[in-house]
């Protein structure tokens, strides 16, 4: 793991903290740094409330999709929601199914299987649906570059309306509507919401429609997880959304979340961002990386405990043979990685690499090398790859200039998927390290760590813990704050965990100790010194309940 390049944000002077702002001024520095500068924003953010909603027919198209599906429920059609095979569009198809049914829609679910079928709408997919009678199509978390899909659901005399999140084509596809926050001509105020917040908005401006918008608050526990797992930022419309799903995933009343809860060891009441990201996300991930996604969603709406706990059982042994194919696919990827030292881009690809985890191994090769990276399952004829970036190298901007070679492709600026002939992914790859080449010219290619105060540790006490818990939920876009101390003296240190991958640490600074545990440093124990500056979270202990620091980087004390 490499060591990372430190910034410490600017500190703010007390002359610069208004007197009306509410907290004190190191939670006033812990919001500015998350960007929120004006302190009547302050006390929606902490509260995390309501206020933070935006109207939904403030999306492009809304009320063009909004028609079009009264009108498929007034007449009785059969309707079916598209999903896509991850978290995100299991727990979006699973909401719309959900939310439908509930005011009398004939909905099916329709998620394609990953392997056979691969990512996004597909003709074949489109006439099965029509020849069972489908003539209303709503896709979620895909469907934004499908033009030549939905052209022929068109002539197939099926109706589509697209709900997505990824960045937008140029041309938007000929469908009934196309909402997407992300469009150029969007006057939605929150462009970050996810495959299943965008679901939830369609859903939420019918139920106002009807009058009954209390009916919506059951589904929050399908909006934390997708939102949570797509890594879309916690700030905004998305920190409410997230925040009462936390609160309702804590309490599910679905029998098959509650088995999925009991079986990964998790602790009703203690399940946060964090939990859904490490455990619960990827065992929802695993049967559409290795089978099919439909057994999640089949947990998601299971009705009875019986079909909820042999469904989480599935989901465990799947779990188990994703983490055994990712072992083995990193093996391989990085020592294809080791043999490109020094270069700006890595592509790794083999056909023996399963397509449900090069998406993971990409990002692995991401956080080792801190470079672009391709993962790549090499067919005779066509490959299909992963690929997971940096924020200074748009990934998907890349490969829409690489489109001439590409099948399809999608995704956001730090993950992409695509699909190739075989014949042209030298071609590709040759293509893309140019671009790398030039684009990361000259910079320093570590990951950034931004710090957000430098402080003593003779300042950390429990009541800052509660301070900074107050910005919770923690996650992508409003990370657990990190601090920097400096000249702290270790008293003991040594090796943790399988493989001495963790590394613990005795500190001290003047009569304050402190424990701290680095995960995923152990590596760098060989560089542990007398005195350290060293960056890290306050956290708790989940064994004692004590409060910890969590190492994130250190380096020597310059005397």
């Amino acid at each position: 793991m490499p060591h990372s390049r430190w910034q410490v944000l600017p500190p703010l002077t007390p002359g610069s903290i208004p007197q009306t702002a509410a907290g004190s001024p190191f939670l006033y520095q812990l919001l500015h740094n998350r960007g929120l500068t004006d302190p009547s924003q302050f006390s929606s953010f902490l509260a995390a409330d309501e206020g933070l909603q935006n109207n939904p027919l403030l999306l492009p198209d809304m009320p063009w999709a909004l028609r079009r599906l009264y009108q498929g429920l007034l007449r009785g059609e059969s309707i079916a929601i598209y999903g896509d095979f991850d978290v995100d569009g299991i727990a979006a198809t699973a909401l719309l199914v959900e939310g439908l049914t509930s005011v009398g829609g004939k909905v099916i679910p329709y998620i394609p299987h990953r392997l056979s079928e691969g990512y996004g709408l597909t003709a074949a997919a489109l006439e099965e649906l029509r020849r069972k009678g489908i003539s209303l199509v709503i896709t979620v978390d895909c469907g934004i570059t499908a033009h030549a899909e939905i052209r022929q659901a068109r002539k197939l005399g099926l109706d589509v309306i697209i709900t997505d999140h990824h960045s937008v084509p140029a041309e938007l596809p000929p469908a009934m509507a196309c909402v997407n926050p992300r469009r150029p001509d969007s006057g939605y105020p929150f462009p970050e919401l996810t495959g299943v917040g965008v679901a939830f908005k369609l859903l939420q401006a019918l139920h106002q429609a009807l009058g009954r918008p209390e009916a919506l608050s059951r589904f929050g526990d399908l909006i934390a997880l997708g939102t949570v797992a797509d890594m879309a930022p916690l700030l905004g419309e998305n920190r409410f959304l997230v925040k009462h799903g936390l609160e309702l995933l804590n309490h599910t009343q679905r029998p098959g979340l509650q088995e999925l809860i009991r079986c990964s060891g998790l602790m009703p009441g203690r399940i946060d961002a964090e939990a859904i990201s490490w455990i619960l996300g990827p065992r929802l991930n695993a049967a559409g990386r290795l089978a099919h996604a439909l057994l999640s969603y089949n947990l998601l709406v299971a009705e009875s405990a019986e079909a909820g706990q042999r469904l989480a059982q599935e989901l465990e042994r799947y779990n188990a043979e994703r983490q055994r194919l990712t072992d083995k696919v990193w093996t391989a990827a990085r020592e294809q990685a080791m043999a490109q030292s020094g270069a700006k881009l890595i592509l790794a690809a083999d056909e023996d690499f399963p397509p449900g985890v090069v998406g993971i191994v990409a990002g692995k090769l991401v956080e080792e090398y801190y470079r672009p990276s391709l993962v790549v399952e090499r067919g005779k004829k066509m490959s299909r790859g992963s690929a997971r970036s940096i924020p200074e190298f748009d990934i998907v901007a890349a490969l829409a200039e690489c489109r001439r070679w590409l099948t399809r492709f999608g995704g956001h600026p730090l993950a992409a998927g695509f699909t190739l002939p075989t014949e042209n992914l030298p071609r590709l790859h040759q293509r893309l390290l140019e671009m790398a080449e030039t684009k990361l010219a000259g910079l320093d290619l570590r990951p950034q760590l931004f710090i957000d105060a430098e402080i003593p540790l003779s300042r950390l006490d429990g009541r800052m813990y509660q301070e900074i818990q107050q910005l919770a939920p923690f996650g992508y876009g409003n990370p657990v704050p990190t601090f920097l101390s400096r000249r702290v003296q270790v008293t003991s240190y040594h090796a943790l965990g399988n493989q001495s991958s963790h590394l613990e640490l005795r500190l001290r600074e003047g009569n304050i100790a402190w424990r701290g545990v680095g995960f995923g440093l152990g590596d760098l124990r060989g560089e542990v010194s007398p005195y350290l500056d060293i960056v890290y979270n306050l956290g708790v202990d989940d064994w004692t309940g004590t409060l910890q620091l969590n190492i994130l980087d250190f380096a020597p004390s310059v005397t």
